[in-house]
């Protein structure tokens, strides 16, 4: 790799001092590298932290400066471009990231020498129906989440797996989950973790109303329906379908939110000599 491009969460990196450092270093290598610009004037979790009409039309890699939340929102950024993403800490847990910030010159020499490999990541691609009509579609990269809007009580979820019931949920929601996302909300739901580079998705209820509720894992060819249900005849349900805690749609009793396999996957750039094992177990300590 020799041409890259840095996406900066420039309230991780306020005076951008990491990123210029990386900048210069990577430039000191014979390499090219450039800033994304961002979108003036607007919430980069709602519209995302590149402008990508002003995008660099020849990238090798693009190198993430932020947590977790900055590298999801640059993956849909950049969903379906076949770009490799490799992130830099500079935020909390950090799962997705793979440099760290006392690590960047190792971290760039070896993306630069080629001592690298790459992951395939899945993606999810949410769709809500009302009454047969396609009304909203998305994508995530660690979860699509369907959940009680606001005050209102329990929510009733229908689940089905290519087109058999495989549930019927009374609960705060439920979590349809990449095996990237498995280490996010549902790991704090109770779901189970799943290693990253396989291709599974994972269905998590939120505190069921349930002694026997469970997560169930199921292919990434499979499909599944969420619908909701009316628990009162007086009033609508409310609820909200959320990608990657981003992108949000209201629903109505009846609406169904279908979630596949997206068509396109993410090239994670993997530079890391410990495992995943050893990853989960010191992350998580640190929680």
């Amino acid at each position: 790799m020799d041409k890259f491009l840095i996406v900066t969460n420039q309230d991780k990196d306020r005076e951008l001092r990491v990123t210029k450092e990386i900048k210069k270093y990577i430039e000191s290598r014979d390499c090219t590298c450039h800033l994304a610009e961002p979108l003036v004037g607007t919430d980069p979790l709602q519209t995302g932290y590149t402008d990508m009409s002003k995008l660099q039309e020849d990238v090798d890699c693009v190198i993430v400066l932020g947590g977790d939340g900055t590298f999801i929102q640059t993956v849909r950024d950049f969903a379906g471009l076949d770009i490799p993403m490799v992130g830099v800490n500079m935020g909390t847990v950090g799962f997705l990231a793979a440099i760290d910030v006392d690590g960047l010159h190792d971290g760039i020499d070896a993306l630069i020498d080629g001592k690298f490999s790459i992951q395939q990541r899945i993606m999810l691609l949410g769709q809500v129906y009302r009454e047969g009509r396609r009304l909203q579609k998305s994508i995530a990269f660690n979860d699509v989440i369907v959940t009680r809007s606001g005050f209102s009580r329990l929510v009733e979820l229908k689940i089905y797996v290519n087109d058999q019931l495989l549930d019927i949920y009374a609960a705060d929601g439920v979590i349809v989950s990449t095996p990237t996302g498995s280490t996010g909300y549902n790991l704090s739901a109770g779901g189970p973790v799943v290693f990253p580079e396989t291709e599974m998705m994972i269905i998590t209820p939120i505190c069921p109303h349930s002694l026997s509720a469970r997560s169930v894992v199921v292919s990434a060819q499979a499909k599944i329906k969420i619908e909701v249900g009316r628990r009162r005849k007086t009033q609508k349900e409310e609820a909200l379908v959320t990608y990657d805690g981003q992108t949000v749609w209201e629903l109505e009793s009846s609406d169904v939110v279908e979630i596949v396999q997206a068509s396109t996957k993410v090239p994670i750039v993997n530079i890391r000599q410990k495992s995943f094992c050893d990853i989960l177990r010191n992350k998580m300590k640190n929680v």
